[in-house]
């Protein structure tokens, strides 16, 4: 399953950059998240991110791993646990007054939790929508406030 939002900003493309690329920061911008904590790493390809989360009432956590970090236009997180493996795109485009971000997640479910995925897609696309709608709200304020 997919999801992708587009945000703009006035705030500079640099800044903006650099403020979603430290995923820690996914504890100010990311309605989801209850904590992100930097476990290695100095913020470059290869730095590694513990999240923990809320979503449909229910705590996950998961490992993250910078896989592409081309500054300030791409950034590319992979993240796993044993029920799911999620990628996390995020493009970022000047514009003349400030910046454009288009942000992408994918989530492929596997094991058991990719069975029930299968029967509750549905519902599973409507709350993903929704987390989806909420996030780029939240990240448009807070880029706002850079």
């Amino acid at each position: 399953m997919e999801i992708t939002r587009t945000v703009e900003t006035s705030a500079p493309v640099e800044k903006v950059f650099a403020y979603l690329t430290d995923f820690e920061n996914t504890n100010e911008w990311d309605p989801g998240t209850v904590r992100t904590t930097r476990t290695a790493g100095d913020g470059g390809v290869g730095t590694k991110y513990h999240n923990v989360s809320k979503f449909l009432g229910r705590k996950t956590e998961l490992d993250y791993t910078v896989r592409t970090l081309a500054e300030p236009s791409r950034f590319v997180i992979v993240g796993e646990n044993e029920s799911a493996n999620t990628s996390d795109t995020m493009t970022f485009e000047p514009t003349r007054t400030g910046a454009k971000v288009t942000y992408t997640a994918v989530f492929e479910f596997k094991g058991a939790a990719g069975k029930v995925a299968a029967v509750l897609s549905p519902l599973l696309a409507l709350a993903l929508k929704r987390l989806g709608d909420e996030t780029a709200k939240s990240i448009e304020q807070t880029l706002e406030r850079l």
